[in-house]
C-alpha cells in the first residue's frame, strides 16, 4: 500500500481514484477545486480530502493529477498551494492530464530540480473506460520512474506502455486524438449516406464491421449515432481543446494535419449548433442538419 494524493475529480479523476483506493489498497487523500466534490468522494470511498494541492502532495509516495489545461496544470503543481513544493525527495507525481507536450517537458524539468519523479501520462478510454479501470495509458519520463510507478497506474488501465521521455506521453495522445477525429468523421459520413441510399443501417454495419472498415468507433457508436442520441461519451469540447493543443504542435514539428483541421472545423459547427456538451460522435447532427 502506497501514500497517494489524486488532485481533480472530474468525469475521469473521480473513478480513477476510486479504483487507486478500492482495486489498489492505496491510502488516498484527494483534492478538487469545488471542496464539496472531494467531501463527496470521500463519503463513496473513504480515505480524505485537503484543502490545497500541496496540503494533498505533503508526504505521499504518488501524487495523481487530472485537471483541464495548462493553465489548471500549472497552477496546481506551481501555482499558490501547489503541490511540487510539497513533494517529498523520491515521490512521483503522474499527470494525467490531456496537456502539450512542452508543460510536460517544463514540469518534468522542474521537478528533477526538486528531486522527484514526473510522468506525463494522459489516457485514452473515455468516462465508461475511467469506471470501468480499463484505461490506456500513455507516458514519457524516465524508465526508473515508470517501473515505480506502473504497478500503481495499473489501478484504473489495461495498457500502461513508456513512449519516451518526458512529453512523448502527450504527443503519443495527440496521434490517438488525430486518428479518433478521422474515424469518426468516417463513419458520420457512411451513415449519413446509408440513410440517404435508403438502406438499413444496423444491416450494413453488421456487415461492414466485420472487415477492413470496423473499429471501436463502429462498434460502440453506431448504433446511437443511428438514433441521433449523443450523451455518450468525449464531449465536442474537450475534442476542440485536444484538436488544437494537436494542430499547436504541429505548426511547431512540421507536420501536416489537413484532415484534422477540417473535423476540428466540423466540431466548432457542432459548437455553434448547441452540441459543446454531446459527444464527438455527433459529427453526424451536423450532416443532417
Amino acid at each position: 500500500m502506497a501514500k497517494v494524493a489524486f488532485l481533480g475529480l472530474g468525469v475521469m479523476g473521480y473513478p480513477m481514484a476510486g479504483h487507486l483506493k478500492n482495486k489498489g489498497g492505496h491510502d488516498v487523500t484527494v483534492y478538487n477545486r469545488t471542496a464539496e466534490k472531494a467531501a463527496k468522494w470521500v463519503d463513496e470511498h473513504g480515505g480524505a480530502h485537503a484543502a490545497t494541492p500541496a496540503e494533498a502532495a505533503a508526504g505521499k509516495d504518488f501524487v495523481f493529477c487530472c485537471v483541464g489545461n495548462d493553465d489548471d496544470l500549472r497552477a496546481v503543481t506551481l501555482g499558490q498551494d501547489g503541490a511540487f513544493a510539497a513533494m517529498k525527495a523520491g515521490a512521483v507525481f503522474i499527470d494525467n492530464t490531456t496537456a502539450s507536450a512542452e508543460v510536460a517537458r517544463d514540469l518534468a524539468e522542474a521537478a528533477e530540480k526538486a528531486g522527484f519523479g514526473f510522468l506525463d501520462a494522459p489516457v485514452s478510454g473515455g468516462q465508461a473506460g475511467a469506471e470501468n479501470g480499463v484505461l490506456t495509458v500513455m507516458v514519457g519520463g524516465e524508465q526508473a520512474t515508470f517501473d515505480t510507478a506502473r504497478p500503481v497506474i495499473k489501478a484504473y488501465a489495461k495498457m500502461v506502455g513508456l513512449m519516451g521521455p518526458a512529453g512523448a506521453g502527450q504527443l503519443t495522445k495527440m496521434i490517438n486524438q488525430i486518428c479518433i477525429a478521422g474515424l469518426v468523421q468516417g463513419l458520420a459520413e457512411g451513415i449519413h449516406f446509408g440513410k440517404k441510399a435508403g438502406l438499413d443501417v444496423e444491416k450494413v454495419v453488421d456487415v461492414i464491421s466485420k472487415g477492413a472498415a470496423g473499429s471501436w468507433q463502429m462498434e460502440n457508436r453506431h448504433k446511437t449515432m443511428n438514433q441521433g442520441s449523443y450523451d455518450f461519451g468525449f464531449a465536442v469540447d474537450w475534442m476542440r481543446k485536444d484538436l488544437g493543443i494537436c494542430l499547436t504542435e504541429a505548426e511547431r514539428n512540421g507536420a501536416k494535419l489537413p484532415v484534422t483541421a477540417l473535423v476540428d472545423q466540423f466540431y466548432k459547427d457542432v459548437q455553434d449548433m448547441g452540441g459543446r456538451r454531446w459527444d464527438t460522435s455527433s459529427l453526424l447532427a451536423r450532416l443532417e442538419r
